[in-house]
C-alpha cells in the first residue's frame, strides 16, 4: 500500500470513527474503510463473526440437548424400593482399615412380589444400587386369598421371630417395622403381624422373607357327586 493511500485510509477511519451517531457515512467511505483495514480490526471482526456463530450454534446445540433429555428419559421402574438399613462398616486388614458402606434395600412390584438383598460398596448409591440388582434376582410371589393370606406363618431368623396371620378385608396392613414395608411393598391389602425377639432390621425382614416363603395357596377340592 502507497504512502498517499494510508494516509487517505487512516484519515477516511479517524473521521468515520468521530462521526456523531447521526451523521450517515457514505457508501463509498465504508467500503474503502472495510477492504483497507489492518490486522487488528479484521481480527475483531473475525471475532464478532465468530461470536454471532457461537451464539447461534450454541441456541442449535442447545436444542440437540433438549431432544437428548427427552429421548433419554428412563422408563420407570416396574418395582419400588426402600432402603431399610444403611450402616458404614470398617474392616481392619494388615494395610490398615477399609472403609465401606453397606446397604439393605427391599423391592416389590406391589402385584404380590417381593424380595430384599444387602451389600456392600464404596459409596452409598454404589452399595444401594448393587443391592437392587440383587434383590431382583431373589423375588418371591405370595399367594393371596380374598384380599389376605391364606394363611398363617411364623418363621425365625437369628434371634427375630416373625407372625403374619390373614385379616378380614378393610383392616389393612397392621404391622410395624420392615414387616409392614415388605408387606406394602407386595402389595398385600390387608394382614396382621408381629415382631419378637429382636430389632435388628436386617433379621426382621430376612425372617419376614423366611415366612412369605412359606405361604402355599389354598386349593379347594369340588365334590363330586355320586353317580346314581
Amino acid at each position: 500500500m502507497s504512502d498517499e493511500l494510508q494516509v487517505q485510509t487512516q484519515g477516511l477511519v479517524k473521521d468515520a470513527m468521530t462521526a456523531a451517531p447521526t451523521d450517515a457515512i457514505p457508501a463509498d467511505v465504508e467500503i474503502m474503510v472495510r477492504g483497507s483495514l489492518g490486522g487488528d480490526v479484521g481480527t475483531g471482526g473475525d471475532r464478532g463473526g465468530r461470536g454471532g456463530a457461537g451464539g447461534r450454534g450454541g441456541g442449535g446445540r442447545g436444542g440437540r440437548r433438549d431432544d437428548r433429555g427427552g429421548r433419554g428419559e428412563r422408563e420407570k421402574s416396574e418395582f419400588n424400593q426402600v432402603t431399610l438399613d444403611l450402616a458404614r462398616v470398617t474392616r481392619v486388614t494388615k494395610g490398615g482399615k477399609r472403609m465401606r458402606f453397606r446397604a439393605t434395600v427391599v423391592i416389590g412390584d406391589g402385584k404380590g412380589r417381593v424380595g430384599f438383598a444387602t451389600s456392600k460398596g464404596v459409596d452409598v448409591q454404589a452399595s444401594v444400587m448393587k443391592a437392587t440388582n440383587k434383590a431382583k434376582k431373589h423375588l418371591i410371589t405370595i399367594p393371596m386369598q380374598d384380599e389376605t393370606i391364606p394363611h398363617k406363618v411364623h418363621a425365625k431368623a437369628g434371634a427375630a421371630q416373625v407372625i403374619i396371620m390373614p385379616a378380614p378385608k378393610g383392616s389393612g396392613i397392621i404391622a410395624g417395622g420392615p414387616v409392614r414395608i415388605a408387606l406394602q411393598l407386595a402389595g398385600v391389602p390387608n394382614a396382621s403381624a408381629k415382631l419378637l425377639g429382636s430389632n435388628n432390621k436386617i433379621n426382621n425382614v430376612r425372617a419376614t422373607i423366611d415366612a412369605l416363603k412359606m405361604l402355599k395357596p389354598i386349593r379347594v377340592r369340588a365334590s363330586k357327586e355320586k353317580a346314581q
